[in-house]
């Protein structure tokens, strides 16, 4: 769902994820809410312009009468359209289509930070949205049996919007349908009709275990999946007369691992011979390895991928961008809804797996018993005790459990935090609503994040409410009333949150309606999951007790993390680097979720070391768990190349370019091993001089 309104400055555009989007446009004049373009849009208009800003993002132009689509890319130089007409792609958060008829320029700001289309005069453009916020618009009920799992892994991916290599793009991968558990098979006729036929098939032993592990592979391949009596699966290409015999478990995770990834990676790089390719920097591997990406593109599935089945996996495997997620699933029928909300993040399924803490992992756990004899502690009371493992983890930047104990290094999920997902989405959104709560004056130091969220405010519409010393039923009351984020500073002890007049159990609300939460406040670990379960979507909690003064650095941190746009695993992931007991912070329910929209679509990170001298290492990466298959542009200047999320970029600068490139940075920088924000390493570097 998207909704747009004409300001004085231009327009201002929302979708139901939370993204915004600001088109400056002075004197934009609307001429009509509806228009025809050649490309799926869920809202339109038309306006009369001379010129169009938009944030940052990568721009194609299509001609309508043909030729070739020209690309705006990281150089700063214009790229002029003569007389024509032209479909311009806008590849921003807010997916954004132009229909222009007659010539335009494309540019960059000076600053990096703007994309401007202009036109000689004032001209009348048809201008279209997409939200970038899939919501599953089918459900399925399937028997929480291997027979029952497998009808519904062979029809998952009908929300696939092509069968072609372009599926990498995370456009172009609709969230699957909905799955419930029942004793009948029920799919409805619009999910058979949209179940391409690949010639792809997936043969599983007939056990649940070994189902979820091949429910990313047999989703991203769109595979008809059955089940039989053997001990181990078989991926069949029957028109090619062509199988492969796979590992059973253990081993059978760290072949779907081997598989999903070479595959997808192929994807990437052949995709580029298509209409959107950019000059992307892995493209020539596709020579090295000898393979045609133009015959690849136009293959048959079943054809590509026998193809991609004989390239040797140690010829790419160095070359592999990370993989974004794992995700740790009990096998059982009461996961078996979590099954379109994993796939549709694209995550890797593995069996869960744990060890008790030892050697130095221990020491955070001793030092407990310093904490509560700590003046300045978080926590005066008892705290809930929270028995903590080790998981054996294995591919991916971030991590999640959905499955029995509560590990370290990893966001504690459970299924009701993804349909609570599903139901914010449907709800709509006007803008983001922050709740800062200080319930103790004596840690009045961290409601300076409200200040934080208030100067990300000047660029999306964030607005925040700071309350202190809250009643139990004022605090009820705020849980209870619909917030976006509710940051609580505070005590929490084991009869929960403290309030001036006694403890709120998080147990006692009728339901929760904040969004997303922060628990900065000693051993909040089950009070979050209780908010989980009563509506909440995700939250960052504390295992135990924390020191006054690492609360404040991580809150601080996060907060500013999560208002430019990262998901909430990955700002603590980042937070937590600030202090040395980091792994006694952790998120509950799912951490793939992101409250606010980055400046550069996909939020951007950076580790900085100095080489010698003035001269600098600067490694560069754009990062999203809610966007595999999206690449991304440093711009930087004399840089050409475009790179997959999940591939760092390195650039050498002096200490004159790095300067200038923190002054229009917007971005955490991880530098001497503490988390910087690039404005504030730009005076450390300039001072160090």
């Amino acid at each position: 769902m998207i909704e747009w309104e004409v300001t004085e400055s231009g327009l201002r555009v929302l979708d139901a994820g939370g993204a915004e989007m600001a088109v400056r446009s002075p004197g934009l004049d609307l001429a009509r809410s509806e228009a025809d373009l050649p490309r799926p849009v869920d809202s339109t208009l038309v306006c009369s312009v001379s010129e169009l800003t938009f944030p940052s993002a990568v721009v194609y132009a299509t001609p309508l009468s043909g030729g070739r689509t020209r690309e705006l890319g990281p150089e700063t130089d214009p790229v002029a359209l003569p007389d024509d007409e032209y479909v311009i792609d806008v590849d921003a958060e807010i997916k954004t289509y132009l229909g222009v008829d007659g010539e335009c320029s494309i540019r960059r700001s000076e600053s990096f930070d703007r994309t401007v289309v202009s036109f000689p005069e004032r001209t009348d453009v048809a201008v279209g949205f997409r939200s970038r916020s899939e919501v599953p618009t089918h459900s399925m009920t399937v028997p929480p049996t291997p027979e029952g799992v497998a009808t519904a892994l062979s029809h998952l991916h009908a929300s696939h919007r092509t069968t072609g290599v372009d599926r990498s793009y995370p456009s172009l991968r609709g969230h699957p349908p909905r799955l419930d558990a029942g004793e009948e098979i029920d799919v409805p006729d619009a999910v058979v009709a949209a179940t391409p036929s690949t010639g792809i098939e997936i043969v599983a032993p007939d056990d649940l275990a070994s189902l979820y592990v091949l429910a990313p592979l047999a989703y991203y391949l769109q595979a008809s999946v059955d089940v039989a009596d053997r001990p181990r699966p078989v991926l069949r290409l029957p028109s090619l007369d062509a199988e492969w015999e796979l590992s059973g478990l253990p081993d059978l995770e760290r072949e779907v691992t081997r598989l999903l990834r070479q595959v997808f990676f192929l994807d990437c790089l052949v995709r580029n011979v298509g209409p959107y390719g950019t000059e992307l920097a892995e493209a020539s591997l596709l020579d090295t390895l000898g393979l045609d990406a133009g015959a690849l593109y136009d293959a048959a599935p079943d054809e590509r991928l026998g193809t991609y089945m004989t390239v040797a996996h140690e010829a790419i495997q160095h070359r592999l961008p990370d993989w974004h997620l794992s995700t740790y699933v009990e096998p059982t029928p009461e996961h078996l809804s979590t099954l379109p909300h994993l796939l549709d993040r694209l995550s890797l399924i593995c069996a869960p797996r744990t060890s008790e803490l030892e050697g130095c992992e221990l020491v955070a756990r001793s030092l407990d018993d310093f904490y509560r004899g700590s003046t300045g502690g978080r926590g005066v009371g008892q705290v809930a005790s929270v028995d903590i493992v080790k998981p054996e983890l294995r591919e991916g930047r971030i991590h999640g459990w959905l499955a029995e104990g509560t590990p370290i290094d990893v966001f504690k999920s459970t299924p009701a935090a993804y349909e609570h997902r599903i139901d914010y989405l449907e709800r709509g959104s006007d803008g983001i609503d922050i709740a800062v709560v200080l319930n103790d004056e004596e840690m009045s130091d961290e409601v300076d994040v409200a200040e934080i969220y208030r100067r990300r405010g000047e660029d999306l519409s964030i607005d925040v409410s700071v309350e202190e010393q809250l009643s139990t039923a004022g605090l009820a009351r705020l849980f209870e009333s619909p917030h976006d984020f509710v940051h609580y500073i505070g005590h929490c002890e084991q009869s929960g949150l403290r309030c001036p007049d006694g403890y709120l159990s998080a147990s006692s609300l009728d339901d929760c309606r904040a969004q997303t939460f922060f628990l900065n406040a000693c051993g909040s670990y089950y009070e979050g999951l209780e908010l989980v379960e009563r509506g909440s979507v995700a939250g960052a909690i504390t295992f135990s007790q924390v020191l006054n003064e690492h609360a404040v650095k991580v809150g601080s941190t996060f907060a500013r993390l999560l208002v430019h746009g990262f998901g909430i695993e990955r700002a603590l992931q980042l937070a937590r680097r600030r202090i040395m007991m980091g792994k006694d912070y952790a998120v509950v329910g799912d951490g793939t979720h992101s409250l606010a929209q980055s400046e550069n679509r996909l939020p951007a990170t950076a580790t900085l070391e100095r080489v010698e001298g003035d001269r600098f290492l600067l490694s560069y990466d754009q990062f999203s768990s809610r966007h595999v298959g999206g690449f991304y542009q440093p711009f930087l200047a004399d840089n050409e190349y475009s790179y997959l999320c999940g591939t760092e970029s390195e650039h050498a600068l002096s200490r004159e370019r790095l300067l200038a490139y923190l002054d229009r940075a917007e971005m955490p920088v991880i530098f001497d091993g503490d988390v910087y924000w690039s404005d504030d390493l730009r005076a450390v570097i300039e001072d160090a001089s």
